[in-house]
């Protein structure tokens, strides 16, 4: 089951964060997101939060992002997508929940 939000993200429930499932979203954000090492700076933050997926430049100047790991670990990516490298100027972001991948490794495409 996937659902969509728009940003801001989501507080997990007790019996959620008690268990750290496996969690997934992809996550759009706009704003000036390219160009200001955004890409490269999402690797590294999903690899310190233990997070795998991939992170990409969209034609439109836009930039899109699979996050799967635990719900903390993906709720981390959230709040670091939000505001992004410093030169980076954030000024919407919508997510979708999806169903994980089994992805192993964090990718910049």
């Amino acid at each position: 089951m996937t659902g969509r939000r728009a940003y801001g993200g989501g507080v997990a429930d007790a019996a959620d964060q008690a268990t750290e499932r496996l969690v997934a979203v992809r996550v759009v954000v706009s704003g000036r997101v390219q160009g200001v090492w955004f890409r490269h700076s999402c690797a590294e933050a999903a690899r310190a939060a233990g997070v795998t997926g991939w992170v990409r430049n969209l034609a439109d100047g836009r930039v899109e992002a699979w996050f799967e790991g635990s719900r903390s670990g993906v709720e981390s990516m959230l709040g670091w997508s939000r505001t992004g490298p410093p030169r980076a100027q954030v000024t919407g972001m919508v997510i979708e929940d999806e169903v994980p991948s089994g992805a192993t490794r964090f990718a910049v495409e």
